[in-house]
């Protein structure tokens, strides 16, 4: 029979439903019946498309025998770690003091009040590598509640008060150019010079990293920071972390060399790295990057859009159970598919071998050269993308996540100003739209919807800065006033409710009203996304520009003041800061703003193609938006007005002019 998840709208949730363990949902009826039962909480945290989530469920979650065990034992909660960030984070916090390491599937035991006192994350049926069966810990546990209670809660007690002290917001320090050059002399030692990227394996797409270093080329010719950035995207292109099929990037790499990936496909990398690789495009002129750029806003639109105009949660790693089985490919698969001759040609330009480079004599696909006859490429890669297509596919979570689709959004925005990819801005507009009109309900920002109906989760501090974000890129590709205006509701009340009110520049990542957990969350580190903080400090800055001067100044000392916050962590952790160092960046130029006061395309061009990364760029009729508020044509004539920060240049009516304004930074 189903269990309490079947009324889930999650579908990671779903997916557990028919399991014989008897799941709850987060709520609080879950935590009075375990103290009603004066039993502790088995908590399980993972997200659809991981892999390891749906071993441990196989294994363990669909025997009969180890659900009777959870189920006479503990009250069983499963979360969604993609719709309830604010648990996720508190209880992974618990996991890495508890363990030194975290991942998911997340397996915390609680007390009955919520305080945990023993984590994990995957356990396996049997005893394995060290580890004891899940069975096993269950029975361990069990027998330490049972017979040493008030001893396990005081220990939960004393680790949930450590574990707050250790969330307190960092004292402020600046973040000058030192401290920026100091960052890109730490990245360069933890480099891999010879597969790009940091550190070893696995290997994750260091986006956020990339983009701050393309900024900081910008600001000071640094020849290191635009070799990492090259040196790493193009490896990464190149390896079988990218689809070379379909377009898009896989999680992360099992090694150090982009090989194998771990196939899941989240939507908040892909638009990252849409961003990457639209401003490496637009900063070198080649043609490879706007390539794997608009491959990957095809991936987005085509594989992860959802009939509401928004964009889904992720692909799973798995299809059938398999990891990666839609995807890889032996020599004589390519020879069915293309026949003797091309299909020869495919197996050189993919790197696809007898000996392979996955499981079972099978092949990811790297293209490591680029091909010497274009038209044949993609003649080869339709016919094995419909060959493809008709094998099974892997699950999609098709969840709208507001924070995802708002990263989604900005990215859209400015490839399609960029790349004159109008579709783009089409698809960014739909988005945003479906969040405005759905997302938003009673003036606060809900987390995600799914099928059109907006979820209950309250949206968390990246929410609202993601969102607003994708608001302001959207403002600025269109002109449109909404975008603007939505925006600035969501920075509004995140500076309201999200503000550590002891602590100028700290945020928490709920808000002041939001469901009291055993603590409060505050990360302000980047890791696969932007942390809240840094995001809002983002969005802040760039609106201060776009925003009339009753607001502008505000917002402004609200992103220094954030940025200083995480001036610590950008100076000691530059690779968890990635996003803090590009808004620094961004700050330190001014930032930049080129507002077009007509309609030049010509100048339009040049300031998309001229401004640097973290710019403002604006066109549209005079007075028609803020920025553009008296700042009249020039003699008729369509005039451009460049200002860093407070101090503006004369305005220039010219290709040639605006080229030397920028030129002059």
């Amino acid at each position: 029979m189903p269990n309490r998840l079947a009324e889930a709208t999650s579908p990671y949730l779903l997916q557990h439903a028919d399991n014989p363990v008897d799941w709850w949902q987060w709520s609080p009826e879950a935590f009075a019946e375990a103290r009603d039962r004066d039993v502790p909480v088995l908590l399980s945290i993972g997200y659809a498309a991981c892999h390891w989530c749906h071993v441990m469920a196989h294994e363990s979650f669909e025997d009969d025998d180890t659900a009777a065990l959870m189920n006479a034992n503990f009250v069983n909660i499963k979360v969604d770690r993609e719709e309830r960030p604010d648990i996720d984070a508190v209880y992974m916090t618990a996991t890495q003091a508890m363990t030194g390491h975290g991942g998911w599937p997340m397996t915390c035991f609680l007390t009955p009040d919520g305080e945990p006192f023993h984590c994990g994350t995957y356990y396996p049926p049997t005893p394995r590598g060290g580890m004891p069966s899940f069975k096993q810990l269950l029975a361990a546990v069990v027998e330490a509640w049972q017979q040493r209670s008030d001893e396990v809660r005081t220990a939960a007690g004393k680790l949930v008060t450590s574990l707050a002290r250790h969330s307190e917001a960092l004292p402020t320090s600046a973040v000058d150019s030192a401290v920026l050059d100091g960052a890109v002399v730490s990245l360069l030692g933890d480099f891999d010079r010879k597969n790009g990227g940091f550190g070893g394996a696995p290997k994750f797409p260091p986006s956020m990293v990339l983009e701050f270093l393309t900024r900081h080329h910008e600001l000071t010719g640094s020849a290191d920071a635009l070799s990492i950035v090259e040196y790493t995207a193009s490896a990464m292109a190149a390896g079988g972390i990218y689809d070379q099929l379909a377009g898009g990037f896989a999680r992360y790499s099992v090694d150090a060399g982009w090989v194998v990936p771990h196939f899941e496909k989240m939507l908040y990398d892909n638009a990252l790295l849409l961003g990457v690789y639209t401003h490496l495009a637009r900063l070198t002129g080649r043609s490879r990057y706007e390539r794997i750029a608009t491959e990957t806003a095809g991936f987005i639109l085509r594989d992860l859009g959802t009939p509401q105009g928004g964009f889904a949660a992720s692909l799973d790693a798995d299809t059938d159970g398999v990891e990666g089985l839609t995807y890889v490919w032996k020599p004589a698969q390519l020879v069915d598919v293309l026949g003797a001759e091309d299909g020869e040609w495919a197996a050189s330009l993919f790197e696809v071998t007898d000996e392979g480079t996955f499981e079972h004599g099978t092949s990811t696909l790297q293209m490591l050269i680029e091909p010497n006859d274009w038209d044949r490429f993609h003649r080869v890669r339709a016919a094995l993308l419909e060959f493809r297509s008709k094998r099974p596919q892997p699950g999609r979570d098709d969840k709208v996540v507001a924070a995802w689709n708002g990263l989604a959004i900005e990215a859209l925005a400015q490839a399609g100003a960029v790349f004159d990819a109008p579709e783009l801005i089409e698809a960014a507009r739909r988005a945003a739209g479906l969040l405005l009109d759905v997302h938003m309900v009673n003036g606060r920002l809900r987390r995600t919807s799914r099928d059109g109906v907006v979820g209950t989760s309250a949206g968390v501090l990246e929410d609202y800065s993601c969102v607003a974000s994708g608001l302001l890129a959207l403002h600025q590709a269109t002109g449109e006033i909404r975008w603007l205006d939505g925006a600035v509701e969501l920075l509004d009340w995140a500076l309201e409710r999200f503000a550590d009110s002891e602590n100028p520049g700290a945020y928490f990542d709920t808000a002041d009203d939001a469901e009291a957990l055993v603590h409060r969350p505050a990360d302000p580190s980047d890791n696969a996304s932007p942390s809240g903080a840094s995001a809002l400090a983002s969005a802040l800055l760039t609106a201060s520009s776009l925003v009339g001067s009753s607001r502008a100044g505000t917002y402004r000392d609200a992103a220094e003041q954030a940025v200083a916050r995480a001036g610590l962590l950008a100076a000691r952790a530059p690779r968890f800061a990635g996003h803090w160092l590009g808004v620094a960046t961004a700050m330190l130029q001014g930032p930049i703003q080129v507002a077009i006061s007509g309609t030049s395309p010509e100048l339009l061009a040049v300031a998309l193609a001229k401004a640097p990364g973290g710019a403002v760029v604006l066109a549209g009729s005079p007075d028609s938006v803020p920025l553009l508020a008296d700042r009249p044509l020039v003699d008729g004539k369509p005039a451009a007005y460049v200002c860093r920060g407070y101090v503006c240049d004369r305005p220039v009516t010219t290709v040639a002019e605006l080229e030397a304004a920028l030129s002059s930074q």
